[in-house]
């Protein structure tokens, strides 16, 4: 074990140095470039960020940056989400502030497919809308994604295959079947596993979680009587991390059954600590963001065209966006996200 989690941190250490530092508080913002403010804009916009779920502890800490924003810049902004993860919640979200002029939308959207209609009614009212974990999403003016979302489910399976020995079955998990980045970081862990681990095999379907710890404990749990042998849990949503430590908690399955997925310190850390679990991987939701905000403000200020690979956008993780997709022009990567295990999650807060 003491030889697994040494891989582990140095897996997590490698990740962390070539994407985001430590995050423990306010966004760092020292290389931001000053034109977005309102006083250099001449107008205060007003930017909504809408998120999949309010409450949660990862969109607590995304509200972090939406308010740091607005107070660094001037710009009205605030987040918005409905309270438990709905696709029509945030379609009434919108349409709220479709009448209420807003001037711009940053979303992440449940599912890309139920917004797109509204969204589009959104743009045709001449409000921008930046969008975040939707990297098939029509109707926005910029999509800007953490990371290479297949790469980000790769370096899960790495972490995980290692951890089983390279050999059994293990599960998978999603917020919605419809969202569309959290299915691509399936996908990229899948086809790294057939290729690096043909010996395990993924036990049944992707569990679709709606991004909620008891009901991931409840499916994990169901899955575990169904097949008992299982060995592995790749989670997509945050909240699976904790879900899967319960369970293996409870079951007194250290050891046996191993974890690697999205999480955050805030809601996995005692997992992790006890040896429930791993590795958690994540972003700063903050610094998403901030980001989303800062593009958005671009937009709105007509440097749309700025937004192309290259750009540093001064955020750690977003200095060097690229754009995977060259026929899909307003879509770009940066290279945010960061690994974490027992041994260093001491330097995460949130």
């Amino acid at each position: 074990m003491k030889k697994l989690l040494s891989t582990l941190l140095t897996v997590a250490t490698l990740i962390s140095g070539s994407a985001l530092a430590a995050s423990n508080g306010p966004v760092d913002t020292t290389n931001v470039r000053k034109d977005i403010s309102a006083t250099a804009a001449g107008k205060k916009f007003t930017i909504a960020t809408i998120v999949k779920v309010d409450g949660i502890a990862w969109f607590d800490r995304m509200r972090d940056g939406v308010k740091q924003f607005g107070a660094d810049t001037g710009h009205d902004t605030w987040m918005v989400g409905p309270s438990q993860a709905d696709a029509a919640a945030q379609v009434e979200i919108v349409e709220n502030l479709i009448a209420q002029g807003v001037d711009a939308i940053c979303i992440v959207p449940f599912s890309v497919e139920a917004v797109e209609p509204v969204l589009k009614k959104a743009r045709d009212r001449g409000i921008v809308v930046i969008a975040h974990e939707a990297s098939n999403i029509q109707n926005a003016d910029i999509v800007l994604e953490a990371f290479d979302n297949k790469a980000y489910g790769a370096n899960l399976m790495e972490v995980l295959g290692k951890a089983m020995g390279g050999e059994g079955k293990y599960i998978t998990t999603v917020g919605s079947l419809t969202s569309k980045s959290q299915n691509e970081w399936i996908d990229g862990a899948v086809e790294y596993q057939k290729a690096h681990f043909p010996k395990m095999q993924e036990a049944t379907k992707r569990l679709e979680t709606y991004d909620d710890a008891n009901t991931d404990y409840t499916k994990l749990k169901e899955v575990l009587t169904t097949y008992p042998d299982l060995k592995g849990i790749l989670g997509g949503p945050m909240p699976t991390s904790a879900g899967a430590g319960r369970l293996i908690a409870e079951r007194g399955l250290n050891g046996k059954l191993f974890f690697a997925g999205t999480g955050l310190v805030s809601v996995a850390g005692q997992y992790l600590k006890n040896d429930n679990i791993q590795y958690i991987q994540f972003w700063d939701p903050a610094v998403a963001g901030y980001a989303m905000n800062v593009v958005a403000v671009m937009a709105l200020e007509k440097k749309k065209a700025e937004v192309k690979p290259g750009l540093n956008l001064g955020l750690p993780g977003y200095t060097d966006l690229k754009s995977p997709d060259a026929s899909k022009g307003n879509l770009f990567y940066g290279a945010g996200w960061v690994g974490v295990t027992k041994e260093n999650m001491s330097q995460y807060n949130f």
